[in-house]
This record gives structure tokens, sequence and C-alpha cells, in this order.
């Protein structure tokens, strides 16, 4: 009998198809507001989110970064939240996913477009553009490019207010003009206020200027402590304390007829700052080796190869990575159905994926210390689909 051998006993790479994919059409951040829409009778909206009740009234109040996991670890920061655990998702205590990759760009524009990001085109940090061959960040939406062309689809405000219903944002007055308030959240009116209660006020106020009304709130930063503190630092829980306050402020202005709902684009984790957990691409001669352009972000990577060489950057990246990552092709991840229906994916957004997609499944991340300074120093990371990126509250408020 052969004695077994090292090679006997190689860890296999992670399956792409046993990555937890967004629960797409049924649970996802893009179904919620088509699913409202509907109860207010738009037409062309569906009801996805069967356990929610339609009401004439509703105000989503979305929390930069507040993570499913991380609200529930956190009950004595949030108390108020905290007693609406069991209303989420309708009242089934389950929490909604965000879509792939979990960060606020996609996210956004899943929410504001009722679209998974195969469809609305806006599937990472940053992607290629494939008419210039360049890299493009969709948050800061750098360098500029038309936004109807990169994102063509109506919003839901907008059908909703040709509907007749009362569709407003309240959000800071920096996003007011941004061209991803334009292509992901804009339609009837936009209400720049600088503090969070006066946005709390204000978004109450829109509820009741109408007898069909669908108003948007937003708060940022929660998710820029995490970010630069980390989830388990003061500053953010004391963030947590703020919002939890404010969203309390607003349940109880709600006039009659609303529901309201608190939900979230992503959560976060703290990546430990080690070579074993921060792998530094500008650093490492075996991943970049055919590598055109790195985009998404540390733990949601879009990889452009040059010409001829996708696959063996994929090969490459499987044999390096494919413990603690989920690396595929873009066929095979869309496929899989990570940016939505495999049949829904516009040829418009195919090339804007990446060649090879790397998803982190464990507590680490890709950074680029020469091209990201900025992104590589940051504690709280977000973008994959792990529970506690990908998991987001649904909580609800009736009056």
């Amino acid at each position: 009998m052969a004695q077994p051998t090292a090679w006997d006993h190689l860890p296999e790479p992670l399956a792409v198809d046993s990555a937890p994919v967004p629960e797409y059409g049924s649970g996802s951040l893009a179904d919620l507001l088509p699913t409202l829409a509907a109860g207010m009778a738009v037409p062309g909206m569906t009801a996805a989110i069967t356990e929610l009740t339609a009401a004439d009234r509703n105000c989503v109040f979305l929390i930069d970064g507040l993570g499913w996991e991380q609200l529930r670890a956190h009950p004595d920061e949030a108390p108020f939240m905290t007693s609406l655990l069991a209303s989420s998702r309708g009242g089934t205590g389950r929490p909604l996913t965000t879509g792939y990759p979990a960060t606020t760009a996609t996210s956004l524009a899943s929410v504001g477009t009722g679209r998974p990001p195969g469809a609305h085109g806006l599937p990472g940090y940053t992607v290629r553009n494939p008419e210039t061959g360049a890299l493009m960040n969709q948050l800061r939406w750098q360098p500029w490019t038309s936004p109807s062309a990169w994102q063509p689809y109506p919003t839901v405000f907008q059908l909703a207010d040709a509907a007749g219903v009362h569709a407003a944002q309240v959000s800071s007055p920096t996003f007011q003009n941004t061209p991803l308030t334009k292509v992901a959240l804009s339609g009837g009116t936009f209400h720049g206020r600088l503090t969070g209660e006066e946005r709390m006020d204000l978004a109450a106020e829109q509820l009741a200027a109408g007898d069909r009304s669908l108003v948007y709130t937003y708060y940022a930063e929660l998710d820029g402590a995490g970010h630069r503190f980390g989830v388990d630092s003061d500053s953010w829980r004391g963030q947590l304390m703020h919002v939890d306050r404010l969203v309390q402020r607003l349940a109880e202005q709600l006039p009659p007829r609303t529901a309201l709902y608190v939900t979230a684009d992503h959560g976060m984790i703290d990546v430990p700052f080690d070579e074993e957990h921060r792998i530094d691409f500008d650093e490492d001669w075996e991943l970049r080796a055919g590598v055109a352009l790195l985009g998404g972000e540390g733990r949601a990577r879009h990889v452009y190869a040059v010409p001829g060489a996708a696959s063996d950057v994929l090969t490459c990246w499987r044999e390096v990575l494919g413990e603690q990552f989920w690396v595929a092709s873009r066929d095979e991840a869309i496929a899989a159905g990570w940016f939505g229906p495999p049949d829904g994916c516009d040829a418009r957004v195919y090339d804007r994926i990446g060649d090879v997609v790397a998803a982190a499944r464990d507590d680490v991340l890709i950074i680029a210390s020469e091209r990201e300074p900025k992104e590589s120093a940051m504690v709280g990371n977000h973008g994959s689909m792990t529970p506690a990126e990908q998991l987001v509250p649904l909580l609800e408020v009736r009056s």
C-alpha cells in the first residue's frame, strides 16, 4: 500500500457555489422599495418581500454601516432598535441581505432603483469603465462619467412621483447634487438638513405631506466611525447610541397610516493589522502577475487581467487565496447569482465586472498600500458575503 504524502491532503479552494448568495427577488435591499411602492399601487412594482404589509405612507431610514450582527451585539448602546428586533422583516425577526458586493454605492443603487447590481450597473466600489479602460470610483464618481449612461433605469422614487405618490429624500445637503444621488435616489424632492435631529423632524413632516408618501432618510456617521476606529471602538459605540435616539425620535413623530423601516447598506468587520490578515497586492508578485487593474475593495475585489491572461490570473488567485476567498471568473460569479439572477446581468454591465472576482470568507483583506493608502489603513471593512457584512436589519414601526 502506498504511503500517504503531504500532497494527498492539500486544502481545496472554496467552491464558487458555496458562497451564501444574497436573497435577490425575495429578501434583498433591491426588493424593498418595489415592495413598498407596490403597496401604494405604483404601476409596475412587485411586492417581492412577501412578509411586509402595505401602508399608505412609507419611510426608509438607512443607517450606513449598521449590520444585523453588530446591532444584535450591542443591546446596551441601542436599546430602542434592540426592542424592535422581533419586528424585522415583517415580524419574522429575520434580516435582509444587501446584495453583492456589500458596499455603499452598490447598495444605495439597489435600494433606489429596485434592481440588483448586475442590472443597475454599480457592481463595486471601483470598477473598470469598458469605454475608457480606466477604473471608476462609483462612490465618489471619479473620473466623471455621464450618470444617465452609466445607470439608465428610473428610480422607484421617480416612478412613485409619476404615480402621484409624494416622494422625498431627506439627507445631508452634501449629497443633493452628487451623481450617485442622481442615478440611485432622485425623484420627488430633495431636502438637505445638516443634523440628524433636523432630518428626523423633516422626514416626519414629509410623510404627512401626502395621502400616499414615500420618504427616504439617511445617516452616514456610524459607517465613518467604523472605518476609522472599528466596530469595537468607543467612537462607533457612541455613534450607535446617537443613531438609536434618532430612530426613536422619528418613530415617535410618525403620522397616521405610516410604516417606518430602519435598514442599512452593509455590515462591517474589524481586520487586524498584520501580514496574515492584510495581504498587500502591491508587494505580492504572484497576485500582480498578469493583472492590468485592481478594482473593488479589500474584501470584494474585481481583478482585470491583461489580454490573454485571465485564465492564468484565475488559477493563481485560487492557488494563493482559495482557502480564504471565494475566487471566481466573471462568468462563474454571474452564473452563481452573485450580482443578481444570472439572466439579469445587463450587457453594458458585463465588462465592468472583473475577469476574476474575489470575495473574502475569512477576516482578511487584499490591500494595496501604494495604490490605495487610505483604504488600506481602515480598521473596519466590508464588501463580501459573510453574515457580518451581508445581513442588515429591516426594523419596523407602524402608526
